[in-house]
């Protein structure tokens, strides 16, 4: 026996909502049977918890589930729960009537909105939930009793400012939505969601982790052509981060990880953690084994997708995970956040933020606790990704120190294995306070450097630094554990004593200074235009020059690295150091002292620069010139 019906208008803010969400502000109207199944899934975790406690509804909380219905002919589409359910009052208040603080606000800045992603943006930090259903229905009919009750209530809308209300007996404890679906027009992309495969595909992507079945009878047709009816399960329901780790096998973990990664490899490491208190959120990530052929590409995205209550929510989710940690696979699922969450909220989410500082904290100790215990797979692992972990040196300060102590760089100490920052310190000589290193293309040219000589001469061990981000990230990280880190091909190097171990005395140094008094500042002016100044060399022994940058000084790489970009800098003027003790550079100071007019001696000072330049690998600025003076100069010594 059903009661009078009574028909009421939607409030007024909520009737300029509904109307925008039919007219297909949302883009993917797939998200409708997300909504309808996330809010079947919290009836029925409602009505579990509400049976702890009240043991009259231990029998109506029998067989939790979620059932899909298709009817082709009648073109519906029901989705049907047997969990907590809804009373009269509870249908007004929540379905009714949706206006909250700041609706209206929402409203006019769509209005304002000119172009249709933005107004999805919008509309996305808006819970629209249930009305999502209009998108795709021209009208939606729900039956629903509440556990504890006797009588039902059946609720009727088109969506178009009113629903119809009565009352409705002999219906069974839970909700059931009826949608009577809009016909396919592929055009407008209305997708048939009358469609097994459709249906299926939809659940898959978006509430494949639900914790309750989800069943819809389908038909099988056999060889003899006799038709059976069958009820599936279309979701997994294995949320593994939702277990207690100890519950989970490493199978079981590789297995899900292939099925969100698309690897077939092995995680190198896999981070299974829960957060409780004021935000709860499970999070179950992995490290690859081995990077993606897109790791430096532009578009590639960080890897961690957000899940609402089990429900998918969205993939790449950048507010989750720092850029230089893209390559952490994996899925977090927050227990409090909004289904209908945008992008754009997710970025200014202080909750969120919070989880992002977890979670990089737990990959980064991850990395630590497999650095100390297998230096053997860690290796591995920085060969890897190193050089997007070093991008973190430049974005992420929070986490500087701990970034450093994963450093992981090649070295002169030993060829055949890389040293750690720790390593390197543990190792430096008595009365050694700085860490030193050089930059370049690749190691055979930063070993062939004229700024090796001293430094090598003396013992000390350099960092070889030949990625490009290294040019970076050095001038942003000023020490290590108290020692500064020092370019050898920049500023001044003093180091100390001369290679036969004994310190040049004050009475040499003022003599070697007053020798090349008259030479340097010519050598300065003829060199003004590749130059800024020409000095003598205390990190020089077999060379007879180099060219050194002021400590704060663009590198050439990066300075070719800005270029590339697009990014025009000031040409960087540089420093020309002399090897006093090189016959070269003593007979040119010989013959400076000589004649300061010989013409010769200008083609010499511009054949010694080029040669410095050539010797760190850099670019000769006219090279047909330089090989015609080098050629003429060889020509007169046969």
């Amino acid at each position: 026996m059903s009661g009078s019906v009574e028909t009421l208008e939607f409030q007024a803010e909520t009737r300029q909502l509904l109307r925008l969400v039919i007219h297909s502000i949302y883009s993917n109207k797939d998200i409708f049977l997300r909504e309808l199944i996330s809010n079947a899934s919290d009836a029925l975790d409602k009505l579990r918890l509400e049976s702890l406690t009240d043991s009259s509804l231990e029998t109506e909380s029998a067989d939790p589930h979620i059932a899909l219905e298709v009817d082709p002919e009648a073109r519906t589409l029901t989705v049907r729960d047997n969990g907590i359910g809804m009373t009269r009052e509870d249908l007004v208040e929540l379905i009714g009537t949706i206006a909250k603080s700041g609706t209206a606000g929402l409203l006019e800045k769509i209005k304002e909105s000119k172009d249709a992603a933005t107004a999805e943006n919008l509309i996305g930090q808006f819970g629209v939930g249930f009305y999502s259903a209009f998108m795709v229905a021209d009208q939606v009919t729900l039956l629903t009793r509440r556990a504890g009750t006797d009588t039902g209530t059946r609720w009727e809308s088109d969506g178009e400012g009113t629903y119809a209300i009565q009352s409705e007996d002999g219906l069974p404890v839970g909700t059931s939505v009826t949608l009577h679906l809009k016909p396919v027009d592929s055009e407008d992309g209305r997708a048939d969601y009358l469609s097994e495969s459709k249906i299926r595909q939809i659940v898959k992507q978006y509430s494949d982790f639900i914790r309750w079945p989800i069943r819809m009878a389908t038909e099988r047709t056999a060889a003899d052509g006799a038709t059976t009816r069958e009820t599936d399960t279309l979701n997994s329901m294995k949320a593994l981060w939702a277990r207690p780790r100890t519950e989970v096998s490493e199978e079981e973990y590789h297995e899900f990880y292939q099925q969100i990664s698309h690897d077939w490899l092995p995680p190198a490491e896999t981070i299974h953690m829960r957060a409780e208190g004021t935000f709860e959120y499970e999070a179950l990530l992995f490290i690859p084994s081995q990077a993606p052929f897109d790791l430096f590409s532009r578009e590639t995205k960080p890897g961690v997708q957000l899940y609402v209550k089990r429900v998918f929510i969205m993939d790449d989710c950048e507010a989750l995970m720092p850029n230089y940690l893209r390559f952490v696979k994996g899925v977090v699922d927050a227990h409090d956040l909004s289904l209908n969450v945008s992008r754009e909220i997710l970025q200014h989410d202080r909750q969120i933020h919070g989880v992002r500082r977890r979670l990089v904290k737990k990959v980064l100790g991850a990395l630590k606790d497999m650095q100390s215990k297998d230096a053997e797979r860690y290796a591995k692992v920085w060969e890897q990704f190193g050089r997007a972990l070093k991008e973190g040196l430049v974005e992420d300060t929070d986490n500087t120190e701990t970034l450093l102590q994963l450093v992981s760089a090649a070295s002169t100490h030993d060829p055949d294995r890389t040293t750690t920052l720790r390593e390197y310190v543990e190792r430096m000589k008595d009365g050694q306070d700085t860490i030193y290193y050089l930059t370049g293309e690749s190691r055979a040219m930063v070993e062939n450097s004229p700024h090796m000589e001293a430094v090598a001469a003396k013992g000390y061990e350099v960092l070889i630094l030949t990625d490009p981000v290294d040019e970076v990230w050095v001038d942003r990280v000023p020490a290590f554990d108290g020692h500064t880190l020092q370019s050898i091909a920049k500023g001044q190097v003093d180091l100390g004593e001369s290679t036969d171990g004994e310190k040049e005395d004050d009475a040499a140094k003022a003599q070697r200074e007053k020798d090349f008094a008259a030479l340097l500042p010519w050598l300065t002016t003829a060199l003004s235009e590749q130059v800024k100044e020409v000095r003598l060399s205390s990190r020089l022994t077999t060379s007879a020059a180099c060219i050194v940058g002021d400590a704060h000084d663009v590198t050439p790489t990066l300075e070719k690295m800005y270029r590339a970009m697009g990014q025009e800098i000031p040409t960087v003027k540089r420093i020309l150091e002399l090897n006093p003790s090189h016959p070269l550079v003593t007979a040119l100071r010989t013959a400076h002292d000589a004649d300061v007019d010989d013409p010769a001696l200008k083609e010499v000072a511009e054949l010694v620069y080029g040669s410095a330049l050539l010797a760190e690998g850099g670019d000769l600025p006219d090279p047909a010139r330089f090989t015609r003076l080098l050629a003429d100069r060889l020509a007169r010594t046969l």
